[in-house]
């Protein structure tokens, strides 16, 4: 057994120890069922833990995480967590956060093949495509990386609210406001990068549902 291994499981020991310290109850309490307010998408990337960047406790949200927080209307892993999220548990605030740095993004402003990975690159270089007028007159690289973060952040919302199961909530009366947040690595702080829904008002019309 390797020493990192013999850590990880010594660490939870501690942790679980820790706990029942504190509150005897804590995972009998747990365990009776989670009723999150929050549902957040988020990146991979192992510098941006959800819970503890919003100082959220163990079922305060409910999480789903792959690379650059994308929204892909056909990515049924993300449909589910979200309809469970929004029609089984009733969030009321669902984020997309990304963070400056995103491998992801970096490598879909470049033209390197980095492997099968290449396909979901192809996502976030399409919301280059649309952009790349405003992208491209950004002498800085380092600046228009971190405005391609933000853009990809914004597109990802927009595609949020257009989903079917988003809209059907806001149809049925159902409290759901959705946000797009980007992640500073070298300062901890999130930012609210404006880009909030309510109701499908501010769509195209053409993504505007009409429901029976």
């Amino acid at each position: 057994m390797s020493d990192f291994y013999k850590k990880i499981l010594d660490n939870n020991k501690q942790w679980v120890e820790n706990q029942l310290n504190i509150d005897p109850d804590y995972f009998n309490d747990l365990a009776k069922g989670q009723t999150p307010p929050l549902l957040w998408i988020g990146c991979s990337d192992s510098r941006v833990p959800a819970n503890e960047i919003i100082g959220a406790k163990p079922g305060e949200v409910f999480v789903h995480r792959n690379i650059a927080n994308m929204v892909i209307h056909s990515d049924m892993n993300m449909l589910s967590v979200l309809d469970y999220a929004v029609n089984v548990l009733k969030v009321k605030h669902v984020i997309v956060c990304g963070h400056y740095g995103c491998g992801g993004v970096k490598t879909a402003m470049g033209n390197q093949s980095v492997g099968i990975i290449d396909n979901w690159i192809r996502h976030i270089k399409d919301i280059y495509r649309l952009h790349h007028v405003y992208l491209d007159s950004i002498i800085d690289e380092k600046e228009r990386f971190n405005k391609f973060v933000e853009i990809n952040v914004k597109e990802q919302v927009y595609d949020l609210a257009k989903t079917s199961i988003v809209q059907s909530a806001w149809n049925n009366g159902q409290e759901l406001s959705i946000h797009g947040w980007v992640y500073g690595l070298n300062s901890g702080f999130v930012t609210d990068l404006g880009v909030n829904f309510s109701s499908d008002k501010d769509l195209d019309g053409v993504y505007q549902l009409k429901f029976e």
